[in-house]
């Protein structure tokens, strides 16, 4: 792992949010500020534009360059979360060996640093809700001594089932939660954008193993 295949995992996610732009846009219109996919599609074409900086680094390092060229260029709040959570891995790597566990403890404190940021956990109906179950459900398997195969196997259908379970959820946290009763009924946005990125993450990592 270094930082070429940091890269090919943002050209990963970046391509799957742009498939599905609309329907994120459409989620956030209904209850949110309808910004987050624009958001979160800047930061990742300044990322792209960043490849070489990245690509000739080792993963801590190349962590850090996306983190901070995501902090400078994403607007509102998915600019600070997404900065955490690379932020957070990048200093986990260096104390991880890269191996199954390893990659669980560098996930998981980039979650905890979102947690940290966006004083949330799971039920406020946010990217929290997917990213906290995949993070746990990666150090179970970690912890049980799973492969790499069945990890990438298993995340992606974690983070959609914990996706979907937003849509009953009464919003706590963001514009969402003024809307109240209101924001039961709709997919949380930033959940949807984060199963997509780590679905298609993982399904890279598969296809080029």
């Amino acid at each position: 792992m270094n930082g070429k295949t940091v890269m090919a995992c943002i050209d990963a996610a970046h391509a799957t949010l742009v498939a599905n732009t609309d329907e994120i846009a459409l989620l956030d219109q209904q209850i949110g500020d309808g910004d987050h996919i624009f958001n979160l599609l800047r930061g990742m074409e300044a990322l792209t534009a960043t490849r070489a900086q990245i690509e000739g680094v080792a993963l801590g390092p190349a962590l850090d360059v996306a983190a901070m060229k995501i902090l400078s260029t994403v607007g509102g709040s998915s600019g600070p979360l997404f900065f955490s959570l690379l932020n957070g891995m990048a200093k986990a790597s260096a104390h991880n060996a890269m191996d199954v566990a390893g990659f669980a403890s560098i996930f998981a404190a980039g979650v905890d640093a979102v947690g940290q940021r966006g004083k949330t956990g799971i039920g406020s109906k946010t990217m929290m809700d997917v990213l906290i179950p995949v993070a746990r459900r990666f150090e179970e398997m970690a912890s049980a001594g799973a492969t790499a195969a069945e990890v990438l196997d298993t995340l992606p259908r974690v983070a959609e089932e914990s996706m979907l379970a937003t849509r009953d959820m009464l919003a706590t946290k963001g514009r969402a939660s003024f809307l109240g009763e209101r924001s039961r009924g709709h997919i949380d946005p930033g959940a949807r954008s984060s199963q997509l990125m780590i679905a298609a993450v993982c399904g890279w990592l598969v296809q080029s193993n």
